[in-house]
């Protein structure tokens, strides 16, 4: 990634965004996903306009909504154009030639910044509304008419229809942000950081956060737990047991319909061992760190630890609607944004998304382990990342 978004250029992102997109190749409808993504994305934000114009001042995520899914229509443009065997820096030269009023000799380079295309940017506040939804709309307009001549086989017919197309809807996405105030630059910056934190080059696990803190005070870096079914007095509960010892307090679902939600500590187990943080699995072993009195408070109190739970409860009835997420490789971005909102604040929102996406699917597939076997034991390894299950000896 560029260092920042000013300098960011428009050949750089087209490069880095390339190398994010998951689906090229595949299938020889190969402009389909882009088309359908860009044509969404649009959607997405007359979305956000929508909203803004109903709910007025009681909606504050508008302006950080606005930039984010402005990056997200210009990463399927960006791929789109990338599948269609065309620069964005040529369609960006054509914009910058007709922007320019200076009357000073044409471009000296051909990789132009993103800020370049913004010259009389305003950077004071939101743009105002209705200049926005116009040149929204025109936006909306044109990614529609590609969508269409698409689907009616014109574009196979006269691919240069397809470079007009683009350099529209390109030119039209520079005035959309020029009417929302919005810089480019910085939505396409966001963009790319966002999609490397999702999907990065390499995946390195950051450190465990307790890595520099007195050792008593640490998570176990092996944690081997039992977690079992028993019967009392009729009622069926889930037990935790480690070292011999049962720990915690024995668990029902708390539901009217069962759903096993019973054995929901195996996902703080997945969190302490995939993203080394769990203030349930601290206060259950009793490693609160004490000696760090405000760090005490803050990350290991019971604030912390209702957002876990509630972490945990949220993501669960998600997982129900999709069969426990078997057989699913990646999880919804929304899903996982969600998740990164409630820790904000929190040293967990250090936590890339790709590490909460292995951390939330490496705990289900243990999970549906345990339902199918009603119960078994867990090792959770914090050195190796790791959680896995085992059968109960009997």
């Amino acid at each position: 990634m560029a260092a920042s978004s000013a300098d960011l250029t428009v050949n750089q992102y087209q490069k880095l965004s390339s190398g994010t997109d998951r689906t090229a190749g595949k299938g020889p409808a190969r402009f389909d996903f882009p088309l359908l993504g860009l044509f969404g994305e649009t959607g997405s934000l007359l979305s956000e306009l929508k909203k803004k114009q109903r709910d007025t001042v009681s909606y504050f995520g508008y302006e950080e909504s606005v930039v984010e899914e402005l990056g997200d229509v210009l990463w399927y443009f960006s791929n789109l154009a990338t599948r269609a065997g065309m620069t964005l820096s040529e369609m960006a030269l054509h914009i910058h030639s007709d922007s320019d009023t200076s009357g000073k000799p044409a471009h000296q380079t051909r990789d132009l910044k993103f800020s370049a295309l913004q010259p009389a940017l305003k950077t004071t506040g939101p743009g105002a509304q209705q200049a926005f939804e116009a040149t929204l709309m025109r936006l909306a307009g044109e990614a529609g008419t590609l969508v269409a001549d698409f689907s009616a086989g014109k574009i196979s017919r006269n691919p240069d229809l397809l470079s007009a197309h683009m350099a529209s809807i390109f030119r039209a996405l520079v005035n959309a942000s020029n009417g929302a105030h919005v810089s480019l630059a910085e939505a396409a910056h966001r963009n790319l950081r966002k999609i490397f934190d999702r999907w990065p080059e390499k995946r390195t696990y950051p450190p465990l956060f307790d890595a520099d803190d007195d050792p008593a005070e640490q998570l176990p870096r092996c944690i081997e737990m039992q977690i079992f079914e028993r019967k009392v007095n009729s009622q069926t509960y889930v037990f935790l047991r480690c070292n011999g010892i049962n720990i915690g307090d024995r668990l029902t679902d708390n539901k009217l319909e069962k759903d096993d939600y019973r054995f929901h500590d195996v996902f703080h187990l997945a969190n302490a061992a995939i993203l080394g943080w769990s203030p349930v699995m601290r206060a259950l072993f009793r490693v609160k760190r004490k000696s760090r009195p405000k760090l005490d408070e803050a990350e290991d109190g019971a604030r912390a630890i209702l957002i876990e739970e509630g972490i945990s409860s949220w993501v669960f009835n998600h997982a129900t609607r999709l069969n426990d997420f078997e057989k699913l490789k990646s999880l919804d971005y929304g899903l996982l944004k969600a998740v990164y909102e409630l820790v904000s604040g929190y040293e967990a929102e250090r936590c890339p998304l790709w590490l909460w996406e292995e951390a939330i699917l490496r705990g289900y597939e243990v999970f549906r382990q345990l339902r199918k076997h009603r119960g078994g034991t867990i090792v959770a390894d914090l050195t190796k990342r790791t959680i896995t299950f085992e059968k109960m000896k009997t």
